[in-house]
């Protein structure tokens, strides 16, 4: 019996249904070959990703042919031709990209800039024994320092697990996307000084003070209005593609595959 191998995992060839666009046999040989595009954990999610990006490639070159274009040699330039003549996109117009603006107030202000000093109190993130330690520990400091028994610096040194010891605890500026998502998310919160809480991480806990924030500004809508037609352009065509390559699907036919398309191509 012959195995189709994916990483160090195999599965019988002839465990996986026969795949055919119209009448056209996607063969388990270029199946195979495709899966090493495609790495999975599964074999059958790899099998499965190989044999529909197979199937919508063979679709485009189906219709290739359909439109008389089978005289471009290259098969990229082909489908390419394709997608030119069959997908008639239109251009985000003013009036689009201004209620998008409207409707996304967020997406479009400068980034909060924080000046940050922390005091890190190591745990492993599976040591259960040592972050109930390092909680109380924790507590303790932070203790110190809300009622004046202690400076920062000073418990930075002697405490701290973090190299921003040697700073007095300073781990500079700091804005959206530069530290790890846990850490991140509460102190971008935080007003300036010493916060009363501990925030946990994936590191251990950490003693957290505010040395100085500056809010963001909402963007005006003429310096991000190339940003937003780009946007609005790429989320109008990827839809448009699906949708084209849903009806190639159903006047050729796909069998032996789920054609579970999202809004971005899933050709190689």
């Amino acid at each position: 019996m012959q195995l189709i191998p994916v990483g160090d995992a195999e599965k019988p060839r002839n465990q996986f249904p026969p795949v055919y666009v119209g009448d056209t046999l996607i063969g388990e040989e270029e199946i195979a070959r495709e899966m090493q595009h495609h790495p999975a954990e599964e074999v059958d999610e790899a099998w499965h990703e190989a044999a529909k990006s197979l199937v919508l490639r063979e679709l485009l070159l189906k219709q290739a042919s359909r439109l008389k274009l089978d005289d471009i040699a290259d098969e990229e330039d082909r489908i390419a031709r394709v997608l030119e003549l069959e997908l008639n996109v239109p251009d985000p117009t003013e009036q689009d990209c201004e209620r998008f603006y409207a409707a996304n107030p967020v997406r479009f202000r400068s980034p909060t800039l924080m000046a940050v000093s922390h005091i890190l109190l190591a745990a492993a993130p599976d040591d259960v024994q040592e972050r109930i330690r390092q909680e109380e520990a924790g507590r303790q400091l932070l203790s110190a320092l809300l009622d004046g028994r202690s400076r920062f610096a000073d418990l930075a040194k002697q405490y701290s697990a973090c190299e921003s010891r040697h700073q007095d605890g300073s781990l500079g500026q700091i804005s959206k996307g530069q530290t790890v998502e846990e850490f991140e998310r509460p102190v971008l919160s935080l007003q300036e000084g010493l916060s009363p809480e501990l925030i946990e991480s994936r590191y251990g806990w950490h003693i957290v003070r505010v040395d100085q924030r500056i809010d963001g500004e909402q963007l005006p809508y003429e310096h991000v209005k190339p940003q937003i037609r780009q946007y609005l352009s790429e989320s109008v065509t990827r839809r448009a593609f699906r949708q084209y390559l849903q009806v190639l699907a159903f006047e050729y036919g796909v069998h032996g595959v789920d054609l579970d398309l999202p809004d971005t191509p899933l050709m190689q």
